[in-house]
């Protein structure tokens, strides 16, 4: 049986990350993509269907706005593609990056991030949650629980250092690192498994000289991994 995974994902991560997740032979999952341009998701879904016959691909156009994101998760559960189906592993992949002098910062540039990135991640992380335990149970692995799924926050190292000029880019990735360090260590004994990856570097669908030079990372090579 596929599962069910919610993803939230820029369109250039999306396609080969997706691709493994659902190719029969390594995740065979049913994906559920999200991201805020439906005409640019609707083009992805169509490419991977054709690169993965059989394999299971929707698109929800939404943002990161709690309002959004509810509706989202509440039509992927409604979704005849996705009805029958536990969630079992929810990623949070979204592209943040900001660039400017303190000096010329202002407060709202400054938070905007802030409220957008890492507000999205905490309201994408309660509506998984909720999932979870909807679909698993909500008994603790102590009182005889199983295991309910798996929550991915993906990241960079702005999330452990950063540079001159990202003061806001650092906090807000330092902020969602922080996030799911507290919730692993709340949720674990629950059942969930909460991860922040580190993917470093950017990552491109195609295969490409930079890709087998090692200056790019391959879309196929996170999913698997």
């Amino acid at each position: 049986m596929h599962s069910q995974v919610p993803r939230l994902t820029p369109t250039t991560q999306g396609a080969g990350i997706a691709k493994i997740l659902a190719h029969p032979s390594h995740g065979n999952l049913a994906v559920a993509l999200l991201a805020r341009r439906p005409e640019a998701l609707n083009d992805l879904v169509k490419s991977l269907r054709s690169q993965v016959p059989g394999g299971v691909f929707e698109s929800f156009a939404t943002d990161t706005s709690p309002d959004k994101l509810r509706s989202a998760f509440a039509a992927i559960k409604s979704h005849a593609s996705f009805r029958d189906l536990k969630l079992d592993l929810s990623i949070f992949s979204i592209k943040n990056s900001a660039k400017k002098p303190f000096m010329d910062e202002t407060f709202d540039a400054f938070m905007d991030p802030l409220e957008t990135y890492v507000g999205g991640a905490m309201v994408f992380a309660q509506e998984s949650l909720k999932r979870f335990f909807a679909d698993h149970g909500e008994a603790s692995l102590a009182d005889g629980g199983g295991k309910k799924g798996t929550l991915i926050f993906t990241g960079t190292l702005g999330a452990l250092r950063c540079n001159a000029e990202y003061g806001s880019y650092g906090a807000s990735r330092a902020s969602v690192r922080q996030l799911a360090q507290a919730l692993s260590r709340e949720m674990s004994a629950r059942g969930v498994q909460v991860v922040h990856a580190v993917a470093n570097g950017r990552i491109v669908d195609e295969e490409s000289e930079e890709v087998t030079k090692g200056s790019r990372i391959a879309a196929e090579a996170v999913g698997k991994t």
